[in-house]
């Protein structure tokens, strides 16, 4: 079953133990807009991806597709 993006960036944020909080400032947005793509209610564009998949130390492939285990 594929998971959707917000899905994936909540199990990403909360595996690596990081509060919304945490996570908006590393990636310097506000805590509204991370529970915002964890809703799936806003599309990150490429910039904000790229970041994404920089933060957790995977490749951008992996977290568009749905190629990421996350049994």
């Amino acid at each position: 079953m594929m998971k959707s993006l917000g899905e994936k960036l909540r199990i990403l944020r909360q595996r690596q133990g990081l509060s919304q909080a945490q996570l908006s400032n590393m990636l310097g947005v506000n805590q509204t807009y991370i529970g915002k793509m964890e809703r799936d209610e806003k599309t990150p564009n490429l910039a904000m991806l790229v970041k994404i998949a920089d933060v957790f130390k995977i490749c951008l492939d992996k977290l568009v597709r749905d190629e990421l285990d996350l049994k």
